[in-house]
């Protein structure tokens, strides 16, 4: 038997420690484009669904001790064999809950340390932050073959 399917509405969590991304705090909705598979009346998450649009764009982080925010974004995220089917939906394999994953985050304005006058604030060097994540499903009964 195979893992269970994903679809509209399960969760993509991300854990950022050391940084603090407040909008990837809480776990994110999927939205499913499975247009010709529906798992329990929502749309099947297909491959490219795991970057919800919510939080495709720049977003605010820190990471101690830079406390004045800085600006990234999610570069990519790195899903394993076991996230995603054999078979395809549309040309594209289905997403399942399957092992724990990463995401790389590009810093593109770093967070700064600040430093008492006259010396100027301390910017975070490491550009390229790694995140670990899962998927979390509410689906209890649709399982891949």
């Amino acid at each position: 038997m195979g893992d269970f399917l994903l679809r509209s509405n399960d969760l993509i969590q991300f854990t950022c420690t050391p940084a603090i991304v407040p909008m990837l705090a809480a776990p994110i909705p999927l939205i499913g484009t499975g247009t010709t598979c529906m798992i329990g009346g929502q749309p099947a998450c297909l491959m490219g669904d795991e970057l919800p649009p919510s939080i495709a764009g720049p977003l605010p982080y820190t990471q101690p001790p830079f406390i004045t925010p800085g600006v990234g974004k999610i570069l990519k995220i790195m899903l394993t064999p076991q996230n995603l089917t054999k078979q395809t939906q549309q040309g594209k394999q289905m997403l399942l809950k399957g092992a724990d994953f990463t995401a790389t985050f590009q810093v593109s304005a770093p967070a700064m340390q600040p430093n008492p006058p006259p010396a100027v604030p301390t910017p975070d060097t490491q550009l390229m932050k790694t995140f670990k994540c899962q998927f979390i499903t509410t689906n209890m009964n649709v399982q891949a073959s």
